[in-house]
């Protein structure tokens, strides 16, 4: 390591300058204290000058103005003003005669009156004025003279002090930077060593140990690394060769596992268009049935037409027809009418609702619907399922919505809160209150559907919402429906369903953003135009 001087060290000029201001400060404090002292010693002083004044000149000034021998009166009085700190000495007889020698102070520091007596008579009065210039010129003078005698001692053994701390502590502790700043693991063998330094141990020699200690503690260190880091090439050779075989196998096993998933996948799209055609089986069977019967009265009906316009045609013939008998017919006429008429509005009534709930999903666009008359439909049609039951349907939609959504989701979502209301909800009941209402505002559309029928368990409630949970397993149940809900709901129109809590029966609560109106709307495609009976 250079030996560079000891003012180049930081460690060293620090200690140089905490001694250096230290020793100032205890100085300066000293100093002050000392000429505190001298100045209380300078108006002790004072105070006895004033003193001897009073009994060294009063006396023969009262002697001399009775006199009035004025020159030594004027003698007397300068001599005192001649004194050390006196500035100013005036004195003023009974008669009006005033003497005064020196310079007026105002407000001096020192003042001090005396009365002039001669044989037991006042004569007049002497006043003496004194300030400390005097007592001040003396400590700075003295004070001068202290500090610049401190200052050169303080500097003196700060200076000693300040080669003494690097000769012993600094030139050391330099020493065991540089070698712990060269330190690596290439001269771990090379111990630390100070120079000249006696038997005797300290703190540094205690320091050095430490160091040699954590040196050779280092070298152990490194040569249990080296034999850890062999080991572990070793083994990361080995752990290669057996990630190469298990990813090898890992990715066999990924295909199998990607083959099944998609079997699954396509196994469920099938599932949930079976259950989709299921449901319009059913909803096909009932409104075929519902239609059945007008369509029975109308056959039946035009039949007994048949028969009376054959009657009336043979009466004409033979012409045996009466007034009476052309009035029954006629009547007659217009009572098979009305019923005919009846029984087809009722089966296009049906026809129509079906039309507007059977929508293709592949081609099912959004459009422009009126949500109160869409409900209807989709409740008219799925009511076939169920009219041997006594259900009541409270439906509350505003009648004034009109909205941009799929029709044929909201068709099925309807469908199958219905049918599982009609399957579980009232199983083994005849009757039974249904609830489906609407709620809109400017961003979202909100339905709210509850029944009263014997609810959802909370084993279900939970993963009612998963592929095939059913509580009909074996029964006909595949376990599609709510997961149908739930995927239109979210996936179709963008919304959210979650079951809420209810006294008896169940709650579900749907809500789908709504959809601005415009004019690129796609219409309802009719196949066929709606029927309607003339009277």
């Amino acid at each position: 390591m250079s030996n560079k001087g000891a003012f180049n060290n930081r460690l060293s000029r620090r200690v140089f300058v905490y001694i250096f201001l230290c020793s100032a400060f205890l100085s300066v404090c000293s100093t002050m204290i000392q000429l505190y002292v001298d100045f209380q010693g300078g108006v002790s002083t004072l105070e006895e000058r004033f003193h001897n004044i009073e009994l060294s000149f009063n006396q023969s000034i009262s002697t001399s103005l009775w006199d009035f021998n004025e020159p030594l009166v004027q003698q007397q009085i300068v001599g005192i003003e001649r004194l050390p700190d006196i500035r100013h000495v005036k004195i003023t007889t009974s008669f009006g005669k005033v003497y005064e020698v020196g310079q007026a102070i105002s407000n001096p520091p020192k003042t001090r009156t005396y009365s002039i007596v001669f044989e037991g008579n006042t004569i007049g009065a002497m006043v003496i004025s004194a300030d400390y210039q005097d007592i001040y010129q003396s400590i700075k003078q003295k004070a001068g003279f202290i500090i610049i005698s401190e200052f050169i001692k303080i500097f003196m053994v700060a200076f000693c002090t300040f080669f003494i701390v690097h000769w012993l502590i600094t030139k050391h502790l330099y020493r065991i930077t540089a070698y712990s700043k060269a330190l690596s693991g290439q001269n771990l063998d090379e111990p630390l060593a100070l120079l000249n330094r006696k038997e005797e141990t300290d703190e540094l020699d205690e320091l050095v140990s430490a160091i040699n200690g954590m040196r050779l503690t280092l070298k152990n260190d490194i040569i249990k690394l080296e034999d850890a880091e062999n080991a572990l090439i070793n083994l990361n050779g080995d752990l290669e060769i057996k990630v190469y075989e298990r990813t090898a196998k890992l990715a066999e096993s990924n295909q199998q596992l990607q083959q099944s998933l998609n079997e699954l996948t396509l196994a469920k799209d099938q599932l949930v268009q079976s259950e989709k055609m299921a449901s319009l089986g059913q909803l096909v069977a009932g409104v075929a049935h519902e239609v059945n019967t007008p369509l029975g009265i109308c056959v039946t009906s035009v039949s007994a037409l048949k028969e009376k316009i054959a009657e009336l045609n043979h009466a004409l013939i033979e012409e045996q027809l009466t007034k009476k008998q052309l009035t029954s017919i006629l009547n007659m006429f217009v009572e098979y009418e009305q019923i005919i008429e009846r029984s087809l509005n009722k089966a296009v009534e049906l026809i129509r609702g079906f039309k507007s709930v059977a929508v293709e999903q592949h081609t099912d666009p959004k459009i422009n619907i009126n949500l109160a008359q869409h409900v209807d439909d989709i409740v008219n049609t799925v009511k076939t399922l169920f009219k041997q039951k006594n259900y009541t349907i409270d439906i509350n939609v505003d009648k004034k919505i009109n909205l941009v959504t799929y029709p044929s989701a909201w068709n099925q979502i309807l469908t199958n809160f219905l049918t599982n209301s009609h399957i579980h909800g009232f199983e083994d009941r005849i009757d039974g209150e249904i609830s489906i209402d609407f709620q809109a505002n400017e961003d979202n559309l909100i339905l709210i559907y509850k029944d009263d029928g014997k609810g959802i368990s909370c084993e279900v409630k939970d993963k009612i919402f998963d592929p095939f949970v059913t509580t009909k397993r074996g029964l006909g149940g595949s376990g599609l429906g709510m997961n149908i809900v739930y995927n239109l709901v979210h996936t179709k129109l963008g919304g959210t369903i979650k079951i809420a809590d209810s006294e008896h029966g169940c709650c579900f609560i749907v809500k789908v953003p709504m959809l601005p109106n415009n004019d690129n709307i796609t219409p309802i495609k009719k196949g066929t135009p709606d029927l309607k009976i003339i009277p």
